[in-house]
């Protein structure tokens, strides 16, 4: 009987062993199955998995935004034809376009060869599983990582200043870093954190923290920034996307109610603007659809 116990602990102990390293055992990637993909991870099992119904935005559908659009444009365009090319921090007020613009740059890109990898930030951790995953691949990766901020001491922050600094390790030039942000500086400051300034003759001196919380932001090549849209940008967006819906003119109704609209949200967006068109384009044809069949 005890041969049989002895046995039956050996098996099930080998059973666990080799269920470990099947699920440890990463999937192989379908490079043709997306152009976008997203890192996953379920327990001790992570890979990159293909979004087979990626959000498609042209690089022409977004307005108000010239001078950034030409900015990560002309960036984007060097790193997909294996130029030298900065990754990419775009930071300001939300709905403004930032992470529509980075969708945009796959639309238009996707043919020379760019693909997407969205990295959640509890997910940073893994960057360098992620670009030894890619850094053999013809095609040019941009890591995605959207509505980025870190608290004090979370592990993801130090992983990504691995990857933008470039370190042996993880340095490939077939990969870029485009984060989003609505502030500036990725870490929280404090007031605390100025007290250990020092003031030498006429100069100032940043205390340590201050210059830690800072350095994540300055390890991005390029800064771009979003504001909020005036009237006007706000207006016009509108009139775009209700084009877009199948309604031919912005009349003086639907000003108002586009006017009403971002004020009842606080906030002039192209986020609200697209929106407004969506809700009002829909009840303009329902009460068309309505009266026909009445």
């Amino acid at each position: 009987m005890n041969n049989w116990n002895n046995l039956y602990h050996r098996a099930e102990t080998l059973l666990s062993r080799m269920e470990g390293l099947l699920t440890l055992a990463q999937p192989d990637v379908n490079w043709e199955a997306a152009l976008a993909f997203r890192w996953r991870k379920h327990g001790d099992k992570a890979f990159i998995e293909p979004i087979t119904q990626p959000h498609h935005i042209t690089f022409d559908a977004l307005r108000g935004i010239e001078r950034q659009k030409n900015l990560v444009d002309q960036n984007t365009r060097q790193f997909v034809r294996g130029h030298p090319a900065n990754n990419v921090l775009l930071t300001g007020a939300r709905g403004t376009g930032k992470s529509s613009l980075v969708k945009a740059m796959l639309n238009k890109y996707a043919p020379m060869g760019l693909r997407l990898i969205e990295v959640e930030k509890h997910h940073l951790t893994d960057l360098h599983d992620i670009v030894a995953q890619t850094c053999h691949r013809p095609e040019r990766f941009i890591l995605y990582c959207d509505d980025l901020s870190f608290e004090s001491d979370e592990p993801g922050y130090k992983a990504l200043k691995v990857v933008l600094d470039g370190s042996i390790a993880t340095a490939s030039e077939n990969v870029l870093v485009y984060a989003t942000s609505n502030r500036r500086h990725l870490m929280p400051e404090f007031m605390r954190d100025n007290l250990d300034t020092r003031h030498d003759g006429a100069e100032i001196h940043p205390s340590e923290t201050v210059e830690e919380k800072s350095s994540l932001s300055e390890r991005f090549g390029i800064w771009v920034s979003f504001h909020s849209f005036d009237q006007d940008q706000y207006l016009n967006i509108v009139e775009q996307w209700l084009v877009h819906f199948g309604i031919p003119e912005l009349d003086l109704r639907a000003r108002t109610a586009a006017l009403q609209w971002a004020l009842g949200r606080g906030s002039r967006s192209g986020r609200v603007a697209w929106q407004f068109a969506r809700d009002w384009a829909g009840k303009q044809k329902s009460s068309v659809s309505e009266r026909q069949d009445s």
